[in-house]
C-alpha cells in the first residue's frame, strides 16, 4: 500500500483522549504515518468534532445512565446507531481501510460486516470480557431472563471474535481466552499491554497541600464500578482512621462511574467526610500531583471472573509514579506489580488495613518497592515496545511499511526542570534522589 492508510476506532465506554489506552494508540498510529480517525461519546464541554495532535475526534451525546436489561438493551443501540452514522460522515470526509472496535460492548462486529462490502478490514481491540462482567455482577443467573442474557453476550463475543481479521488483546490472559473460547488463530492474536509511557507518566514533587494537615495520603485510580471494589477501599479506611485511630492518614478517591454517588452517601453515613476526599473526573496534571503525593496506591478489586484475568491500568500508573502498590492477589496483578507490590488475600479487609498500615510507618520498604515499581515501568512494562507490537498489527494486515522503529522518547529531565504544568520534576538519574522521594514524598 503506497498512501497512508487509514484507522477508524470506535470506542464507546469512554471518552477519547481520557480513554488512555486508545489515546497512546491512537498517537502511535499517527507517528508512524497512518491517518487515524476515533468515533466516541462526547465528555463534558467536548465539542462534535476536534483535530488533536493528528487524531480526528468525532463525538456523540452521550445516552442517559442505563438501568436494568431494557436500559443497557437501549443504550446499546443508541450508540450502535449514533456511531454507524457518523462512520458514513466519515466515510464521507475520506476513505477508511479498517476499523477498530474496542469493546465493551461486543456489538461493532455488525457494523464491520456492513463495511466490509466496502473492502474496510476489522481489527478487535478486547479491552474487556462481557461475560464475565455479567457473572461478576450478578452472579451465575438461575432465572431464564438472567440465563438469556448471559447467552447473548457469549454470542456477541464469539460474533466478534469470528468476524475479526486481527484480535489485540490487554494480556495472556485474554489471548487465551481468544483462542480457546473463540477460536481465533494464534497467528491472528497479538498482546498490547496498556503499559504506561513513562516519559510522560513520571513523578514531581509531592504537594503538601493535599495532606491538608495529615502526613500520609493513600490513593485510588480509577473507574468506581460495582465489579471494582471501590467499596471496600472505604472498609479500610474506616479500620484505618476510626478503628486503628490513624487520623493522620487520609484517603483520595480519582475518578467516576455508576457508584460514584453512592460512595460518597455512604462514606457520610460512615464518618469519613473529613478523612476521604472524591475527586471525581481527574487529566493528567490532577493525576500527576496526587500520586506525586500518595504515600501508597490501592488495588482493592475483588477476586471474581473478572478481575482475576485483568490488567489493572491503575497499578502500572501508581507505579510509574513511585508509588507503592497494596493489592489483593489477582492473577493478573502479579503480573503486573511482580514483586514491586504488597499483596492480601482476596476478601481479607482487615489484613489490608493491617498490611497499609505497616507500610505507611515503613519509609525504607516504601523507598524499596516506590524505586523497583518506577525501574520495572520503565524496564518491562513501558508503552514504547507495546506501541511497536501495536502498529505491527496494522503494517503487517495493510502491507504497509511504517514509519519504524519508534524513536526513543525525550531524555530524563535534570530535577531542576519542571513539566508541562510547572511542578518541580524528581531527578530519576539520581538513585539516591528517587530513593529519598519514594520514602517522603510531601513529607520533607
Amino acid at each position: 500500500m503506497s498512501h497512508s492508510p487509514h484507522v477508524l476506532i470506535i470506542v464507546q465506554n469512554l471518552p477519547v483522549p481520557l480513554d488512555r489506552r486508545v489515546w497512546l494508540e491512537c498517537r502511535a498510529l499517527v507517528a508512524a504515518g497512518y491517518q487515524v480517525s476515533v468515533i466516541c461519546p462526547k465528555g463534558p464541554g467536548d465539542p462534535a468534532y476536534q483535530e488533536l495532535d493528528g487524531v480526528h475526534l468525532h463525538k456523540y451525546a452521550p445516552p442517559p445512565q442505563a438501568d436494568g436489561a431494557a436500559g443497557y438493551a437501549w443504550e446499546f443501540l443508541y450508540c450502535w446507531v449514533r456511531t454507524a452514522l457518523l462512520s458514513v460522515k466519515v466515510r464521507r470526509r475520506q476513505r477508511f481501510h479498517v476499523v477498530q472496535a474496542c469493546n465493551p460492548p461486543d456489538t461493532y462486529w455488525a457494523l464491520a460486516l456492513l463495511w466490509r462490502l466496502g473492502g474496510v478490514g476489522f481489527v478487535f481491540d478486547h479491552h474487556d470480557l462481557n461475560p464475565e462482567v455479567f457473572l461478576s455482577r450478578f452472579g451465575e443467573p438461575t432465572g431464564i431472563a438472567g440465563k438469556a442474557q448471559l447467552r447473548i453476550l457469549r454470542w456477541l463475543e464469539r460474533r466478534t471474535f469470528r468476524t475479526a481479521q486481527r484480535v489485540i488483546s490487554t494480556n495472556t490472559s485474554y489471548q487465551r481466552i481468544a483462542w480457546e473460547r473463540g477460536d481465533v488463530p494464534e497467528e491472528r492474536t497479538t498482546v498490547v499491554r496498556s503499559g504506561p509511557d513513562t516519559t510522560v507518566m513520571r513523578p514531581v514533587e509531592g504537594d503538601p497541600a493535599l495532606l491538608r494537615g495529615g502526613k500520609h495520603l493513600v490513593a485510588y485510580l480509577g473507574i468506581m464500578g460495582p465489579q471494582d471494589g471501590v467499596d471496600g477501599v472505604l472498609e479500610i479506611a474506616k479500620r484505618v482512621v476510626l478503628d486503628k485511630g490513624r487520623t493522620d492518614v487520609r484517603f483520595a478517591l480519582l475518578g467516576f462511574g455508576d457508584c460514584l454517588e453512592d460512595l460518597k452517601g455512604r462514606c457520610t453515613a460512615m464518618g469519613l467526610d473529613d478523612h476521604v476526599e472524591f475527586t471525581g473526573r481527574v487529566g493528567p496534571e490532577q493525576i500527576t500531583r496526587y500520586l506525586s503525593t500518595a504515600s501508597a496506591g490501592l488495588g482493592p478489586d475483588p477476586l471474581n471472573p473478572l478481575n482475576d484475568v485483568s490488567t489493572m491500568n491503575k497499578t502500572m500508573e501508581y507505579m510509574a509514579y513511585a508509588v507503592p502498590v497494596v493489592a489483593y492477589r489477582l492473577t493478573e496483578t502479579v503480573v503486573s506489580a511482580a514483586d514491586c507490590a504488597v499483596y492480601v488475600e482476596p476478601g481479607d479487609v482487615d489484613g489490608f488495613a493491617d498490611a497499609l498500615v505497616e507500610l505507611l510507618d515503613d519509609p525504607e520498604r516504601r523507598a524499596a518497592l516506590g524505586v523497583a515499581g518506577r525501574r520495572r515501568c520503565e524496564r518491562e512494562l513501558d508503552w514504547r515496545p507495546q506501541a511497536e507490537n501495536y502498529v505491527g498489527v496494522y503494517d503487517e494486515l495493510l502491507g504497509f511499511p511504517s514509519k519504524g522503529p519508534f524513536p526513543e522518547g525525550p531524555p530524563v529531565l535534570d530535577g531542576d526542570l519542571v513539566d508541562r504544568w510547572g511542578n518541580r520534576l524528581v531527578d530519576l538519574r539520581d538513585e539516591a534522589a528517587l530513593r529519598a522521594f519514594a520514602a517522603d514524598r510531601a513529607v520533607r
